[in-house]
This record gives C-alpha cells, structure tokens and sequence, in this order.
C-alpha cells in the first residue's frame, strides 16, 4: 500500500502517455486515418487519465497525474509556438524551448487544481464522481480560456467536430461539449470498473450513453438559422508569403503588386484579402496604390474586405480589415474598418513588465490598439459579413456579442489569418478545426482567406465545403448561403459571456463537495 497522496510510478507513465495521445488527436496525421481517429484517439487518452485517477489515494497524486497529463498535452498542441519565438521571433533555440515548456506547464496548473479538488472531494459515488470530474474540467478549461486574456488552443471540445456530441455546440458551446464528453468518459469507466466488480449493473455504463445519445439525436435535427437571401459570389485570395520575408522591402513590393492584381480582377460579389496582406500602413504604400484599388470597387456589386493595418505611429495603429464598396466610396472618410478586438500577447500588445522581452524579439508593429468587442458587419448584398482576424476566432463568446440584437446579427462569418508565423506545423490543421466549431456554434457559415492556409468555405453545419491547397499561391472561388438567425449560444453567450458555464460548473462542484462531506460525517469518516 502507498501512503496517502502519494503518487504511483504507473499512473506517471500512464498520464504521460495519456497527454501525448491527447495532442496527437489533434494533429492532421491523425485525421488522415478518417474523421473518427481523433474523437476515439482523444477519448483513449482521457480513459487513460481517469485511470491514474481512480489510483491515487489522495489529493496530491490526482493533482500531480493531471498536471503532467495536462503539459505533455500542450506541449504537443502548442509546439508550434517555437517557430514563431525562434525563428522569427529571433530568441535563442534554447530560450524558446523553455519559453514554450514553461507556458505549457503554467497553463497546465489549471488542470492540476482540478485534479486536486476532484482527490479531494470525490465521494465514492460513481454517478457523483463523475459528475465532479465533468464540472472541474470544464473549470479548468475555462480558466485556461480566460485568465491573463485567455489561451484556449486545444480545448477538449475541438477534438469532438465529427461525433454526436458536436450536436452541443448551438447549446453549450466549445467548453460545454467538453464537459459533457468528459462527465461522459468518467460515467463509463468507472461504472465499467465497478460492474466488472459486481457493485453495479453491467448495464450501467451505456445508460448514460443511450440518454445523451438520444438527446444529441433530437438535438442534431433542431436548427435555428434559416437561409437569407441569395448566395454570394466570394474570391478569397491566399499569398502564401513566407513570415521571414513578409516585411523585407524587395518582397512587400511583389506581394502589394501580386495582391492588387488579384483584388482588381477578382469577379463576383465579395473578395476578401488575408490579415496583413497589406503590410504597410496606408501612408507607407507608393502613392496612388491604395486610391486605385478604392476607385476600383466605387462600381456597384463589389466589394472587398483586405487585411491591412490602420492608423500611425503618433496615434496608435490597429490591426485591421477596411471594406470597400460602393457605399463606402460614397461616404468619404466613411470606409467600413473592422479593428481586431483580442490581441495577442507580445504579438500584438506588450504585457506590463515584458517591453525588455519585446526588444528581444525581431517582430514589426508589436503594441496595437484594441478595436470593439460588438463590431458591426459589412454589409454585402443583403447579406451581413462579420470578420474576425486570426486568433480571434478561439473566443466564441467575444464573437457571439454581435448577436445581441437579432435584426443586426452577422449572416456570414469571416476569418482572416496568417498563420505563415507557425511554418507548415499543425497550427494550420487546429485554426480550421476551430473555424468548423465557430460555425457549429452559432449555425452560420464561416469564410476563410489566410496567407498560408486553410483557405476554405464552411457551411453552417461545420463542413468544408470548398478548399484550397495549403502552402502555395492562389485564389479560391465558392458561392456561400447567408443563414439569419440565433442559436441558444449565441443568445446566452452574447450577453453574458462564459459565466453561465462558470456557474454551473461551480454550483455542481460545491454541491459535491458538501454531499461527500455530510456523507463522511454520517459514515463516522
């Protein structure tokens, strides 16, 4: 027997193991092997996690078994982030190893509490336990999302676009099909586990699993947008420029002339242009480049949303995408400008305490201004087009404030990236997958034009329905429905944010913890 909180030698080898299998279902070597590799995959990893659980005898072991599960997990999620620190970022390979490792492992400690709360407040009770373990994954996943701004790349829910459960999504978003999943894979385990014992019905651990079956069934069949309007005609351009030679003065010249081709002859109803495919301010580009291209959609049915900073030196500068159209030609000083809401950090905005970390980096206009959380859509042809740009796109709760008022909620979704920041890792395969659950959440379609990829329509289902090759130069023509209207999500996370998820999972943990208390106490424990 171990002393109590210790933590066994096989349950650290098996959260070790656990965490990789869980960042490997994330990768897009794992989707090659079908669409239900990376849920089963994920899911596997879970189990062997729950497994280490049900074998420490304390509190600490729980913590220490989800803490390592948790910074093996992202480490193989987020690797990528040492191409960005490293190689354009210009820190030493060894400083952006420990860089990537330490955030890893901080933002893991999240998953650590969870583990400690669950060892010490888990009643015996499988129903309960269960229960508990759902909620304080869904906390700790949350917390990830929102403390110090919020990193959520890799949340549990991502890993779940191509099961039933994906039907949650208009409902309880991302983190709430987390939850489910993860209350889910307790239930079975464990019940598993004790009807092999004789302490439960062998028929135990599909109950839950016919119940929520069931409900995602009916659920699957409810929609809550509509189509509106007539398709548009969309031209998303992708430049494929590498990161290392984006802001060198003999590129920038090719791109400004390779991207104002395309925006010129693009045909059809919207073109959109990726984050930055303008990399100068307006005041920067050769004279007369930036009124030709405004002159060029003065015509009527043309429009254009182009990645491009905005601003000065003196007064700030933002992170943007101007719309063009024959409307905003119009209104002179009026040009629809959608300024990016979540920056990043050091990317975008320098934290309190770390200009001496910024200095050491080699990354042009790092401290942005911050645009609107509610901004308004652009409008074409009927339909409303809310773009977003980049990592944006992670914070559905930020997205859904635009739906607050029905009459003037988005109709298509439009994404903007460079991702050419990360190299050819798996940062290109996750950004989609988040891009096909914004989609799922609030049941619209989502328009992608990035630098490097994934450059794709997705319809209001999730699904892919027009893509182009990543890592290569090109242009990618689709028709795209507008869908109208709000899904539970959007309604609830709209206007008050993740609290409503917060609460619940705060209210199910300390109702645990109180019933496995007075449980003791009347056990005589």
């Amino acid at each position: 027997m171990s002393a109590p909180g210790s933590l066994k030698v096989w349950p650290f080898w098996a959260s070790l193991i656990g965490g990789a299998l869980h960042a490997l279902s994330l990768s897009p070597w794992c989707a090659q092997m079908g669409h239900l590799a990376p849920p089963l995959l994920q899911t596997l990893a879970l189990l062997i996690l729950l497994a280490s659980l049900a074998r420490q005898s304390g509190p600490r072991g729980a913590a220490l078994a989800c803490w390592v599960y948790g910074t093996v997990w992202l480490l193989g999620a987020t690797g990528w982030m040492f191409v960005s620190l490293h190689d354009f970022g210009g820190l030493p390979a060894w400083m952006a190893v420990v860089a990537v490792a330490l955030l890893c492992a901080a933002l893991s400690l999240y998953l650590a509490w969870a583990g400690w709360a669950w060892g010490r407040w888990r009643t015996g009770v499988i129903g309960v336990d269960a229960g508990l373990f759902g909620a304080l994954w869904l906390l700790a996943e949350l917390a990830r999302a929102l403390v110090f701004t919020g990193f959520p790349w890799g949340a549990s829910g991502y890993g779940l676009l191509d099961t039933p459960l994906r039907h949650f999504a208009p409902w309880l978003g991302v983190y709430g099909m987390g939850w489910v999943w993860a209350t889910l894979c307790a239930w079975v385990l464990w019940s598993a586990n004790a009807a092999r014992e004789r302490r439960l019905s062998r028929w135990a651990p599909l109950g839950l699993v016919v119940v929520l079956t069931t409900v995602g069934a009916w659920w699957s069949g409810v929609s809550y947008t509509r189509e509106v309007g007539q398709p548009l005609r969309v031209t998303l351009l992708q430049g494929n420029v590498p990161q290392d030679e984006k802001f060198s003065p003999e590129r920038q010249v090719e791109m400004l002339v390779w991207h104002a081709r395309q925006l010129l002859a693009a045909r059809g109803d919207l073109v959109v242009a990726p984050e930055t495919a303008i990399p100068l301010l307006p005041s920067q580009l050769p004279e007369a480049y930036w009124s030709q291209i405004q002159s060029a959609f003065e015509r009527d049915g043309r429009h254009a949303l182009i990645g491009v900073p905005l601003g000065d030196f003196t007064v700030g500068y933002t992170n943007s995408v101007a719309g063009l159209s024959s409307d905003t030609a119009r209104l002179p000083g009026q040009m629809y400008r959608y300024d990016k809401h979540h920056l990043v950090p050091f990317g975008e905005f320098i934290p309190t305490g770390f200009r001496w970390f910024v200095r050491m980096m080699n990354i042009p206009l790092g401290d942005f201004s911050r645009g609107p959380l509610a901004a308004p859509s652009f409008e074409v042809k009927g339909q409303r087009v809310a773009p977003n740009i980049c990592y944006e796109d992670l914070f559905g709760e930020e997205i859904a404030a635009r739906f607050v008022q029905a009459d003037r909620a988005p109709t298509i979704l439009a994404n903007v990236s460079n991702l050419a920041w990360f190299g050819e890792s798996v940062a290109i395969h996750q950004h989609l997958q988040i891009a096909r659950l914004r989609s799922l959440e609030f049941q619209l379609p989502t328009i992608r034009a990035t630098n490097t990829g994934a450059t794709v329509v997705i319809n209001h289902q999730g699904e892919v329905t027009a893509a182009l090759a990543s890592n290569m130069r090109g242009s990618l023509q689709a028709d795209v429905q507008g869908m109208s209207g709000v899904t539970p999500y959007a309604w609830w996370a709209g206007r008050w944010g993740l609290w409503p998820l917060i609460g619940l999972g705060l209210l199910w943990v300390g109702a645990s913890a109180i019933w496995g208390r007075r449980r003791a106490e009347g056990a005589g424990i």
